[in-house]
């Protein structure tokens, strides 16, 4: 049976999940118990990462990610303008800068030949670091953003938000995992409902650096130690101490026993997602409409499927009149009223403003229903052909 509204990304919880979290909640720990370091582990050898720290949400894993590289007052990090705003405002809550570097126009991500044009035009030092998205689920060329960045003496923090267990081809054939930090400093990911794994809230950061991997963890919990390693003084085993500004973004066990739940049948997600993909492909052909483009060393994690449309908002409009929910990913960040009292404007960058009058996202979930699928398929043709 065809659902009455079709949404563009909905979570799926099986009876598996509902029990993992029950048991936990029948168990000593609420937070800071097992779970969470069980989640932490499986999911840094999913990744391919020596450590994982889970945190609150997406949004906290940015920020402590940014407080671990030290960004501080005046810092210039560069990031995408299509990305959703705490890619952007993580900088911010550091004190740093934000400046933005336009995208790509057949991946929708940083612009990698526009990034290095940007950084030889400038002095040596004048950007601290690079914040790329893996948009859609779309994984960023990490091999040769590497060797920009050390060219450059810059850390590169990646948001893959939308991409665990995405991958692409290095050089060298090897598969690099999102996450794996080959070539990045620091990975971050979310759990919203939306994305491939749901914890309600939640979020993850990778590293293969042990010096980042512990003030990960000093500042997730206000910048609070009682490892007997690590203090100044130790007055008892009740002793504590505060030795950093930090905050608490610490993540439930019953949140973490849901992350593992869902983790456990990650790639069967990734499967779907890319079926799913692959029969828009194909139905969308002759119609005036653009479909994303993956070059073939790429393993995409579709946590959205993209088209561009010259009629955006007709499309938009009569798809959400017939149950469709489309949605629209992303209104550029640097024409955010809040950015624009910075200095940015429209004009600054032409391929993200081109893209975002054009973009739109179809349903694209694990869940979604073969019928449903076919719903959304015949009303796009429909409102081609009317």
């Amino acid at each position: 049976m065809r659902s009455s509204v079709i949404p563009y990304g909905r979570q799926e919880i099986t009876e598996k999940d509902i029990e993992a979290v029950v048991e936990t909640l029948k168990s000593d720990f609420l937070t800071q118990g097992p779970k969470i370091i069980e989640f932490e582990k499986k999911f840094a050898e999913y990744c391919g990462a020596k450590y994982a720290v889970a945190v609150s949400n997406g949004t906290a894993a940015l920020h402590l990610s940014a407080m671990a590289l030290g960004v501080k007052q005046g810092d210039k990090v560069i990031t995408t303008p299509n990305t959703f705003a705490a890619s952007a405002n993580c900088v911010l809550y550091c004190g740093g800068e934000v400046v933005f570097c336009d995208i790509n126009p057949d991946n929708f991500l940083l612009d990698l030949d526009k990034l290095e044009e940007m950084l030889s035009e400038s002095t040596l030092g004048t950007y601290k670091g690079i914040i790329p998205v893996d948009f859609a689920g779309y994984p960023i060329d990490a091999e040769r953003l590497r060797l920009i960045a050390d060219k450059y003496g810059l850390w590169i923090l990646e948001d893959a938000c939308h991409a665990p267990g995405a991958f692409f081809a290095d050089s060298k054939g090897n598969k690099q995992i999102c996450g794996s930090n080959q070539y990045t400093d620091l990975t971050v990911f979310s759990f919203h409902p939306v994305k491939h794994i749901a914890t309600g809230e939640g979020g993850m950061i990778t590293t293969n650096n042990p010096d980042l991997y512990e003030k990960l963890i000093l500042f997730r919990t206000h910048g609070i130690t009682k490892s007997p390693d690590l203090l100044i003084e130790n007055h008892g085993g009740w002793y504590y101490e505060m030795q950093e500004l930090g905050y608490n973004y610490r993540i439930t066990d019953f949140q973490a026993a849901l992350g593992v739940s869902q983790l456990s049948r990650a790639d069967e997600g990734l499967a779907k997602r890319n079926q799913i993909a692959e029969k828009y492909d194909k139905a969308l052909v002759g119609l005036p409409i653009k479909t994303p483009k993956i070059a073939e060393h790429i393993y995409h994690a579709f946590h959205l499927y993209v088209i561009q449309v010259p009629d955006r908002l007709a499309l938009y409009n009569y798809l959400r009149e017939n149950g469709i929910f489309a949605q629209v990913h992303y209104i550029p960040v640097h024409l955010m009223p809040f950015y624009k009292k910075q200095g940015w404007k429209k004009g600054d960058f032409p391929v993200m403003e081109n893209y975002y009058e054009h973009c739109l996202s179809l349903p694209m979930f694990p869940s979604l229903k073969e019928e449903d699928q076919d719903y959304v398929i015949e009303k796009i043709h429909s409102f081609y052909i009317q």
